[in-house]
């Protein structure tokens, strides 16, 4: 994988006048490499939408610096324009016209000639599985069949660097499924992604490295499993078959927990440092209390626990 650097940020800072306090950026620094995918998370008002924004040319920072591909996005947002493309939260797609269409109306729209948008749009109709139903108004499409086209229209002059704003918003599973296909075979293509979203588990699926906003500053970045290890612990998942048990679990383990035990209903789930010791601790322990579990499982912490560490809130992003 290439160390080549191709979206830059140092001490990038936008505040808005009348703004509640940390809003904006205040010093937000990101570096990211050629040919892969950054996930950006935080909770609502974190900065990610003003980053983006700043980072696509689209916002003046109020100071800090900014590169993409080398070019300054202050001095020189035209050739930064050249090398990107920018996915919206909603598809930006002409549902009175055909798949075949919207992608021409785009390659026009770049100042292709009427030949090149043609072949440009065939080919990205092949690429992202949508051949078959090119000749279909864009209305019929499902979800995840107009994000595909979205993606597609965003690629017509074939950017090095694109900027991909919570692509799965409101898509079933199915939907989401053939959106991550879609990033994944970008990346294989040689685009460097940056991705918002709203789902932790997407950034888990999707993202080489993850940068965690708080109050318009990464508070914590790193690939997923490097984020998870900052927790330190394993977790030992407990469910039970009834309510009664859970007091009894929670007198029994105590001693073996590494941090807070936390119970939802039926489940328990306590922290803990030796995973293969503490497994057999727990196992021993319950059978001599005669408290047989619906199932019990030893796991890393997921990102949504690592999001609520380090930002004290939900993972509502």
């Amino acid at each position: 994988m290439t160390t080549e650097r191709v979206i830059e940020a140092f001490e990038v800072r936008k505040n808005y006048a009348g703004g509640t306090e940390g809003a904006g950026l205040n010093g937000f620094d990101l570096e990211v490499s050629a040919g892969t995918v950054t996930g950006l998370l935080g909770p609502n008002g974190a900065g990610k939408t003003t980053a983006v924004r700043i980072l696509a040319t689209l916002l003046r920072m109020d100071s800090g610096e900014v590169r993409i591909a080398g070019y300054d996005v202050s001095r020189d947002g035209a050739e930064v324009r050249r090398r990107i493309g920018l996915v919206g939260q909603y598809a930006a797609v002409d549902e009175v016209l055909t798949g075949r269409q919207n992608l021409v109306m785009f390659g026009r729209l770049n100042h292709l000639g009427h030949p090149k948008a043609v072949s440009r749009a065939d080919e990205l109709l092949e690429r992202f599985g949508l051949t078959e139903s090119a000749a279909l108004p864009a209305s019929k499409y499902s979800g995840g069949m107009r994000r595909r086209l979205d993606l597609a229209a965003s690629l017509i002059v074939a950017p090095s660097v694109l900027f991909v704003d919570e692509p799965t918003t409101g898509l079933d599973p199915g939907g989401r499924a053939e959106v991550w296909a879609a990033v994944r075979e970008l990346v294989k293509q040689g685009t460097t992604v940056l991705l918002t979203t709203q789902y932790l588990d997407e950034a888990d699926q999707l993202a080489d490295r993850i940068s965690m906003l708080k109050a318009g500053k990464v508070v914590a970045e790193g690939t997923p499993d490097d984020l998870k290890s900052q927790l330190g612990a394993d977790w030992l998942d407990l469910v039970l078959t009834a309510t009664t048990d859970v007091p009894r679990v929670l007198q029994l383990v105590g001693r073996l927990a590494d941090g807070e035990i936390h119970t939802d209903e039926l489940k328990v789930s306590i922290p803990v440092k030796d995973r293969t010791r503490a497994l057999i601790e727990v196992a021993t322990l319950l059978q001599e209390a005669k408290i047989e579990p619906a199932d019990i499982t030893l796991r890393r912490p997921t990102l949504d626990e690592v999001f609520l560490h380090l930002t004290g809130k939900e993972a509502s992003v």
